[in-house]
């Protein structure tokens, strides 16, 4: 496994105007880390997303990302009568790897293909994306971003409304993703933060590091409190 961290934020702060909504990060996740990014609304964590995704810039400090990306959202904002089946949709995952000509592969087709088996929605590849139930649409969404083949996936909140079912589904596919890529996961679900994941990022005035069993029992059922979490002293 490559020794370089696949995410690095070196004193990192970003903000708006003369606000600040992050101020001096620093944080490390290592390659096959499964990442649960917790904290109360309005923390934060978005603004991490968007700084390992590059869709912000740091105002300080320094973001280091190793590897192609994966990015699934909360949801996708689509007219639901829009004509595009899941396959196609799934395909889409692949524009960034088309040659000039713009034509997709028989070799996108099949990774199309595959990231539909792994997240267990081969068999809905033709129905139209809009008539698809919101666990559904979320793994479709999913397999999107692994059809671009990434070496680190990043989700904001996948299961957010959607049903105990899917959502345990969901989280079981990530689970498995998790063996073979690093896998970065905003969520509320934090219960499943503390028994899935390999590392807790708490996000609440400031970033910080905590193994699922050091966080209290509290925030395990979502009661946020301050201090958040506690470490006891060494």
């Amino acid at each position: 496994m490559n020794s370089k961290p696949a995410v690095q934020f070196h004193d990192v702060s970003f903000g708006y105007d003369h606000l600040f909504t992050l101020e001096k990060i620093n944080f490390t996740i290592q390659p096959g880390d499964f990442v649960g990014v917790i904290g109360p609304n309005g923390s934060g964590k978005t603004t991490i997303l968007k700084l390992i995704l590059g869709m912000l810039q740091p105002r300080e400090g320094k973001v280091q990302v190793l590897g192609k990306l994966g990015y699934v959202p909360q949801r996708l904002h689509l007219d639901p009568k829009f004509p595009i089946s899941v396959r196609e949709l799934v395909l889409s995952g692949r524009l960034s790897q088309l040659p000039w000509y713009g034509r997709y592969s028989q070799a996108d087709k099949d990774i199309a293909e595959r990231a539909m088996e792994t997240v267990k929605i081969a068999d809905l590849k033709d129905q139209r994306f809009g008539t698809l139930s919101t666990g559904q649409a979320q793994r479709a969404l999913l397999a999107r971003a692994l059809a671009g083949e990434p070496k680190l996936l990043i989700l904001d909140e996948p299961t957010a409304n959607i049903d105990p079912e899917s959502s345990a589904e969901i989280h079981q596919i990530l689970k498995g993703l998790a063996k073979h890529m690093t896998v970065i996961m905003v969520t509320h679900d934090l219960t499943t933060v503390i028994h899935d994941t390999k590392k807790v990022l708490c996000v609440q005035e400031g970033v910080t590091e905590f193994s699922p069993d050091e966080v209290c029992e509290h925030f395990a059922i979502g009661l946020y409190h301050a201090p958040l979490i506690q470490k006891e002293d060494s």
